[in-house]
């Protein structure tokens, strides 16, 4: 038993468990702390790290663990910004952040240079190197634009592109400057640079995707999906560096390489997050908070004048970077403020920078003294000058975030008017999970459209194994839709057959949208099953009936089969926007098989979004064989259907389950029928069986009134 006399107290502290318990209630407590007097969370863990620090209390050191941690941190946060990036979004911006990244690289590199050269007397090289740092920048502040949801938002794509290239060429400069004053610059060393970054490249963005697509399917084990994820990103971050580039880029690229594998509403994305935001993201904060050293504005005018000349040029050149940006592209002036806050904080380059230019020895002094490429002023007006870039961006991100965010809400309540609800029919215990996972798709990510989950218990099978079954499908889809911070609504019901149960569920509801699994035994004779069947017959609204051979994230593209006059069809723009939420949240483009006409309203109604379409003209349906060709092994087949009698039915529509069964039996494919009106419904063989219902109904009340009367 160790005695409390024996415990070892002395500052700093030592002991593992008594340092690791305090870092957790500093993360704990400090943001809730700060919040409380509107000071963002981040500057709260930053502050923090100063008070704990060498050059606070000195509690802790920043020893090889804090840096450890805060790697990973730093890693962490470029990953999930390539992570959480519109990819579709990406490459429409991405001249625009190019653009970004050369104003917000060459303006900073040229006021830097020349105050530095002109205010303090530096040399040219010494010059060069100071406004390089002052070029690169941290996304410091992006936990909070995720906080507020808006990663999405063209401002942020535009700004996390850029900060890329302006990273690449600040450190593209390091080497440069400090090669030549080592004498090591020549044909070999750029010769050197472009094939290992070139080979860097192939294997990001060629070999990461193949080893993921992979991966994810054979393995569904959510820790090991975790772990993969994470594997990849660091090896992503090594070989960056072998490339001799910086990890952080190598994170960002793993991001974008592995996006479309981790889609934005699923459990493994909710875990990344989890994990990054409490924990490794608030230790990477409180790192540069213990490297803020408080003292050295007493220790002489130098390291002050260094300090004010470097904020100032730090700022200003942003904030000009931002302007130019926005009226380049007519951004708003709230984008202007989201982009020049998210480029303002400057932490790990700019770091790197000014260690390796204050660790680079030019010469010595008659006294031995070391003459430095950055002198110990510029290093310590680097640490200040993080902590009050750091403060800048974390005020203005959070301000701009806050009205962006407002923004976009209102436009979210304005476009849930249409009640919509979504209804997800349970039938089979190992594809709760592939249908909870679509049925979440359905609805755009900021949405509050309630999410139902049914499970029917018929009067023709055994109703207390099917409610123990029940039960556990229940239990599972809400603990899977936990999982991605999603709410699911349970509903169980007893009735006399399945379809009953459904059908009465969608009128009680008031439901707009039913997911359906495709029935186990279905084959050619019984393809949708008598369950769909009576569904279809007795429903209007928009019905989904899901076949999946692969896990989601591992698809590629929709292939979309649209029948002549489906644009004709009350329910066109409804299963269009649910189309286009889908392609958007899983970063999938689509391509539509349909006639001109309807065509033509396609291109229209995807003119403005963000999600990639190719159309193609389809006009004989004879030849729906065509698609065996057209389709490839990771793509999602969706065949726009429609119920007999409507306007965009076609008779081949009745080959479908042929075709399924023998020639497209290796993608995964739904079968989508579109909304009628009710009028519509009572038409043609449908009508019929309605009022053939009804008179049955009658003719047995008319019976047994009958025998009650004799009886009488």
């Amino acid at each position: 038993m160790i005695l409390l006399t024996e415990l070892d107290f002395s500052l700093p502290l030592k002991n593992p468990v008594v340092i690791f318990s305090l870092v957790l209630f500093i993360i704990l407590f400090s943001p809730i702390l700060f919040n409380k007097i509107k000071v963002p969370h981040i500057i709260g863990l930053i502050l923090a790290g100063v008070i704990i620090g060498p050059y606070g209390f000195n509690l802790l050191l920043r020893d090889s663990s804090i840096v450890l941690f805060g790697t990973v941190g730093l890693i962490y946060i470029m990953f999930t910004a390539g992570l959480e990036i519109d990819m579709e979004e990406f490459r429409k911006t991405r001249v625009k952040s190019l653009v970004f990244g050369l104003f917000t690289f060459l303006v900073p590199i040229i006021l830097g240079t020349a105050a530095a050269y002109y205010i303090l007397k530096f040399s040219i090289p010494s010059a060069v190197l100071l406004a390089s740092m002052l070029s690169a920048h941290t996304l410091l502040a992006y936990p909070i634009v995720s906080k507020y949801g808006i990663t999405r938002m063209k401002a942020v794509t535009l700004t996390i592109g850029g900060t890329i290239i302006t990273d690449i060429l600040s450190l593209l400069v390091l080497a440069v400057v400090t090669g030549m004053t080592q004498g090591e610059i020549g044909a070999a060393f750029w010769l050197r640079l472009v094939v290992s970054c070139a080979i860097f490249g192939v294997i990001i963005f060629l070999g990461f995707p193949l080893i993921a697509r992979w991966f994810f399917k054979q393995f569904d084990d959510n820790i090991s999906q975790y772990i993969f994820v994470l594997a990849m990103v660091f090896l992503g971050s090594f070989l960056a560096e072998v490339a001799g580039l910086e990890a952080i880029v190598g994170a960002f690229l793993s991001g974008l390489a592995l996006n479309r594998f981790i889609p934005h509403v699923s459990p493994l994305m909710n875990r990344i997050d989890f994990v990054g935001n409490a924990f490794f993201i608030p230790f990477f904060l409180i790192g540069v908070g213990m490297l803020v050293d408080i003292s050295v504005l007493f220790k002489g005018l130098g390291a002050i004048k260094v300090a004010a000349v470097m904020i100032t040029v730090a700022v200003l050149s942003k904030y000009i970077a931002a302007w130019l940006t926005q009226k380049s592209f007519k951004l708003s002036s709230s984008d202007r403020q989201l982009i020049f806050g998210l480029s303002t904080a400057r932490v790990g380059a700019s770091l790197a920078v000014v260690l390796v230019g204050y660790n680079t020895i030019l010469a010595e002094t008659a006294t031995g003294e070391p003459i430095r490429l950055l002198s110990e002023d510029v290093l310590n007006g680097t640490i200040l000058m993080i902590l009050i870039t750091c403060t800048i961006s974390s005020f203005t991100v959070e301000k701009a975030s806050q009205k962006i965010a407002l923004k976009e809400e209102d436009a979210v309540v304005e476009d849930g008017k249409s009640n919509q609800k979504i209804l997800i029919s349970l039938a089979y215990p190992d594809t709760v999970a592939e249908l909870v996972d679509f049925g979440l798709l359905l609805k755009p990510k900021k949405s509050d459209i309630p999410v139902y989950a049914l499970h029917v218990i018929s009067d023709e099978t055994d109703s207390d194994k099917s409610l123990a079954v029940g039960k556990k499908m229940i239990d599972r889809a809400l603990k899977h839709a936990s999982a991605t911070e999603n709410t699911l609504i349970p509903l169980t019901r007893f009735d006399m057959n399945i379809s009953n149960g459904i059908t009465y569920t969608i009128k009680e509801q008031n439901i707009s949208d039913v997911l359906i699994g495709l029935h186990q035994n279905s084959n050619q004779e019984d393809f949708l099953g008598p369950v769909a069947e009576r569904i279809l017959e007795r429903t209007s609204e928009t019905i989904f009936i899901y076949k999946s051979i692969q896990p989601f994230n591992t698809l590629k593209r929709m292939v979309v089969a649209v029948p002549p006059h489906a644009e004709s069809e009350p329910g066109f723009v409804h299963w269009l926007n649910k189309l286009g939420t889908i392609a958007k949240e899983a970063g999938l483009p689509i391509v539509f098989y349909a006639a001109n006409e309807a065509l033509e309203h396609l291109k229209n109604h995807f003119s403005s979004s963000s999600v990639k379409v190719d159309c193609k003209p389809f006009h004989n349906w004879d030849d729906f064989l065509i698609f065996s060709r057209e389709l490839k092994q990771n793509d999602l087949f969706w065949i726009i259907s429609s119920r007999k009698g409507h306007i965009s039915y076609v008779e081949q529509l009745e080959k479908l389950p042929y075709y399924l069964s023998n020639y497209l039996t290796n993608n995964s494919f739904i079968i989508l029928y579109p909304k009628q009106m009710e009028t519509d419904m009572l038409g043609g063989e449908t009508f019929i069986e309605t009022i053939s219902d009804k008179i049955n109904v009658v003719n047995k009340a008319g019976s047994f009134l009958k025998r009650l009367f004799r009886r009488i």
